[in-house]
C-alpha cells in the first residue's frame, strides 16, 4: 500500500516512531496522589509483584529485588541464618551487595516491621547518603512529625535515626508512621511504588489535563526533541521498506514510555503540536481528566520522487534510495493518557469524531490539524475499536514497531527474519480506532 500525498502527514505518525525529548519527567506533585491501590495494580502489571496479607521480611527482600532486577556477582554467604534453598537467598545476597541489607542475621521469616520496610526502601531508593548529612537538630525535627521524641527515644542509633528522619522529608513515610507495628500490604505497596518513583521506574508523565502548566510543559517537551537515529535498527527496518514488506514504520525510545495501566490509557499520535495544545483543551473542555505523557517518536515512511524535491530540516530529513525514491524521518510525537476511569476512556472516542476527525474537504468545527483517519489505539478492548497487530523490535532503550492488519503479520515477521535472522520480533494484537483500521484497509477517506 503505497502512502498517498494528500496522506503523508499521517503516515508520517502513524507508521514510524522515536524522537528524543529531555521532558519526559514524572511529575512529582501527581506521583504524590497515587495510592497503594494505584501502587499495587502497578507492581502486578509490571513486575508480576503481588504482596500477602501478612508479610515476612524475607518477602519484602524478594519484591525490592525483583524491582531493582540486581543479582550478586559474590554469592559468599553473608547471613548466619541463611542456607541456599532459601527463597529469600538470592535477593537477600543481591541487596547486601547493593548496600541495602547488612550482613549477619536476615531474620527473613519474621514479620515485617514498618520501621525495618523503611530502613531498607530509604537505601532502594538511593537516599541513604542524603540521610547521612542530617545532624542531630535536623533528625530532631523530622522524627517529631512522626511523634518520635528523639532525645528519649533508646531505639534509634545515631544512623538508624538519620534513615528515617530522610525517609520522613523526602515522603517515604507519613504522619501515620509507627515504628513496631507490623507493616501492612498497604504500607509495603506504598514503599515499593515509591521506590519505583525515586528510581524512575514508576509511571512518567509531565502533567494532567487540568493542571495550569500543561500547555508550556508540553510546547517545552516537543521543543526539547530530536529525530532518533538507531541505525541497527534502521538498517533493517529501512530495507522492509524498499521491500514494500511494510509501508512506514516508528522508532521511539523506551525510557520515555509512560507506565499507564493499560485499562484506563490510550495512546494518541500526530505530528503537529498545536494539535496537541487544542486536543488537550478539548479534553478539558469535555470535563475529561486524563494523566499526560508526551513520547517522542520518529516516523519513517517512502517519500515519492514524483512528489519533488524534499525540503529538509532539523525535524525532517531525507535519504535517497537506490530507485530514486527517498525514505524521510520525520518528527513526530505520541500523547498517552491515562483516564480517571474507564467511562471517560470510552467517551474519549466520542469527542474525536465529532471535533477532531476530518469527514470534508471544507469541514468546520474541527481542532487544527485534524486528519480524515485520526490514530489512536489502546492495550485492553474497547468498544467498537478494530484489533489489529504491533511488529516490535527492541535494541536497548530503542525500539521500531511497524503496525499491520492483523492477517499480514506473520508475513511481515518472516519478511523481517530474512532480513535479519538474529532479530526478536515481539507481534501483540492491541484495538485501534475503525477510521485508522480502514486507513490499513487501503480507504484514504
Amino acid at each position: 500500500m503505497k502512502p498517498l500525498k494528500s496522506r503523508k502527514s499521517l503516515h508520517i505518525a502513524v507508521l514510524s516512531a522515536v524522537l528524543l525529548s529531555s521532558v519526559g519527567t514524572l511529575s512529582s506533585a501527581a506521583a504524590a496522589s497515587d495510592s497503594s491501590v494505584s501502587y499495587k495494580q502497578f507492581l502486578n502489571d509490571q513486575y508480576a509483584i503481588t504482596l500477602p496479607d501478612s508479610l515476612s521480611k524475607g518477602d519484602f527482600v524478594i519484591a525490592v529485588n525483583r524491582i531493582l532486577k540486581t543479582e550478586a556477582k559474590d554469592q559468599t554467604n553473608v547471613f548466619t541464618d541463611l542456607k541456599e534453598d532459601s527463597p529469600y537467598y538470592k535477593a537477600a545476597l543481591a541487596l547486601h551487595e547493593k548496600g541495602i541489607l547488612s550482613e549477619g542475621k536476615l531474620q527473613g521469616d519474621q514479620p515485617l516491621t514498618q520501621l525495618q520496610a523503611t530502613f531498607i526502601a530509604l537505601k532502594a531508593s538511593g537516599l541513604k547518603e542524603l540521610a547521612y548529612t542530617y545532624p542531630k537538630d535536623k533528625i530532631k525535627a523530622a522524627l517529631a512529625k512522626v511523634h518520635i521524641d528523639y532525645e528519649t527515644n533508646n531505639q534509634l542509633t545515631l544512623q538508624a535515626a538519620q534513615e528515617l528522619a530522610a525517609a520522613i522529608d523526602t515522603g517515604l513515610v507519613s504522619s501515620g508512621f509507627e515504628a513496631n507495628t507490623a507493616a501492612s500490604q498497604s504500607f509495603a505497596s506504598d514503599l515499593l511504588g515509591k521506590i519505583l518513583t525515586f528510581n524512575g521506574q514508576y509511571k512518567h508523565y509531565i502533567g494532567t489535563t487540568s493542571d495550569d502548566d500543561i500547555f508550556s510543559k508540553i510546547n517545552d517537551a516537543w521543543r526539547t526533541e530530536d529525530l532518533i537515529s538507531s541505525p541497527d535498527l534502521r538498517s533493517v527496518f529501512d530495507e522492509a521498506l524498499k521491500k514494500n514488506l511494510i509501508t512506514g514504520y516508528n522508532l521511539k525510545d523506551s525510557r520515555f514510555d509512560a507506565h499507564f495501566d493499560p485499562k484506563q490509557s490510550l495512546t494518541y499520535g500526530h505530528s503537529d503540536i498545536t494539535h496537541a495544545i487544542q486536543l488537550i483543551g478539548l479534553l478539558r473542555s469535555e470535563n475529561i481528566q486524563a494523566k499526560v505523557q508526551l513520547e517522542p517518536k520518529t516516523s519513517a515512511f517512502i517519500y515519492l520522487k514524483e512528489w519533488g524535491e524534499p525540503t529538509q530540516s532539523d525535524d525532517y530529513q531525507v535519504v535517497q534510495i537506490e530507485n530514486g525514491n527517498f525514505i524521510a524521518y520525520a518528527k513526530e510525537y505520541d500523547i498517552e493518557f491515562e483516564f480517571d476511569n474507564a467511562e471517560q476512556k470510552n467517551k474519549f472516542q466520542q469527542v474525536i469524531f465529532q471535533y477532531a476527525k476530518k469527514n470534508s474537504e471544507d469541514q468546520t468545527g474541527l481542532i487544527h490539524s485534524s486528519w480524515w483517519q485520526p490514530l489512536y489505539y489502546s492495550l485492553t478492548d474497547v468498544k467498537d475499536y478494530k484489533v489489529i497487530t504491533n511488529n516490535k523490535v527492541s535494541k536497548g532503550h530503542y525500539y521500531a514497531q511497524s503496525f499491520s492488519l492483523s492477517d499480514k503479520s506473520d508475513e511481515v515477521v518472516s519478511g523481517l527474519k530474512k532480513i535479519n535472522a538474529s532479530l526478536n520480533v515481539d507481534s501483540y494484537k492491541f484495538w485501534v480506532d475503525e477510521p485508522f483500521y480502514n486507513y490499513l484497509l487501503g480507504d484514504y477517506k
